[in-house]
């Protein structure tokens, strides 16, 4: 009982949306995976106790089970110890058919956040793009700047030289 209570609030906390807003969409993406790595663990813990159930079950575990009681009317304890197990299967079994619906919307939530980590990557690149295309943009200028530069400073030189050589 008190394990079926605390998967209860175990399936309730991984239900409440997280108030929190996620500082990236990758960090999104790692939370997501992690419980979806806790919910696999306890469906594998829940599918365990599943099939144990199922051997404990069967008539001649059932009847080994109440080999060391003594009683009048030992058919009525079979079919209470049957029931009991029985309830407790299919309790484990709605238990595993949350967990699937779980598991379903926290991959359909990976899907959505590795679409927006994705997104928010290209966005991340883009300006880097841009400022690498504005930088040769800018280097081409500052070539051409001074090669014209240098271009006016052999003019001038040649000028300050053909006067030089008047003069003398």
């Amino acid at each position: 009982m008190k394990s079926q209570i605390a998967l209860v609030l175990i399936l309730l906390s991984l239900a409440v949306v997280n108030g929190q807003e996620a500082t990236s969409a990758a960090d999104t993406v790692d939370q997501i995976k992690l419980r979806l790595l806790d919910l696999q663990a306890k469906e594998e813990q829940l599918k365990y106790r599943k099939i144990e159930l199922e051997e404990a079950l069967k008539p001649e575990n059932i009847e080994r089970s109440l080999a060391g009681v003594g009683s009048t009317r030992p058919e009525e304890l079979r079919e209470a110890r049957r029931r009991q197990l029985t309830i407790e299967r299919d309790s484990i079994a709605s238990q595993l058919q949350i967990l699937e619906n779980t598991r379903t919307r926290l991959e359909s939530q990976l899907t959505e956040a590795q679409g927006r980590a994705y997104q928010e990557s290209a966005r991340q690149a883009a300006p880097t793009q841009a400022l690498s295309a504005q930088s040769r943009t800018s280097a081409r200028y500052l070539l051409f700047g001074v090669v014209g530069l240098g271009a006016l400073a052999l003019v001038a030189g040649l000028v300050i030289y053909r006067r030089a050589i008047k003069l003398r």
